[in-house]
């Protein structure tokens, strides 16, 4: 009598070409998520010159007001928000950065009590 595992077939062939699959489709996520971030930049650039100069030529304030700068700070903000998305808030900073300013604090207060 033939004895059969109840374990599921694994060929380690087909897990390691499903990994490098997922592996090509995170990067791929991540290529994108830069390409439009880069794209969404270019675009603010080119649109916000435009209309600074534009409003800033016909208005009685001329480039003094805040009216004239008013679309590129708003948009400004959201490209911000964009910029933290693809790059995420550890960007700045580091992952490790909050750990290193404590042990800095902490080593500062051992030497004022020395």
């Amino acid at each position: 009598m033939e004895k059969y595992s109840l374990e599921p077939y694994k060929d380690k062939e087909e897990v390691s070409d499903f990994r490098k699959e997922e592996a090509y489709l995170r990067a791929k996520k991540k290529v994108d998520a830069l390409i439009g971030f880069y794209w969404h930049f270019a675009v603010y650039v080119v649109v916000n010159a435009f209309l600074i100069i534009l409003i800033g030529m016909n208005s009685n304030r001329g480039f003094s007001g805040f009216g004239t700068y008013a679309t590129a700070v708003f948009w400004g903000m959201g490209l911000i928000f964009h910029f933290i998305g693809v790059f995420g808030p550890d960007f700045f900073f580091g992952k490790d950065w909050e750990k290193r300013k404590i042990q800095e604090f902490m080593d500062k207060d051992d030497r004022n009590w020395e």
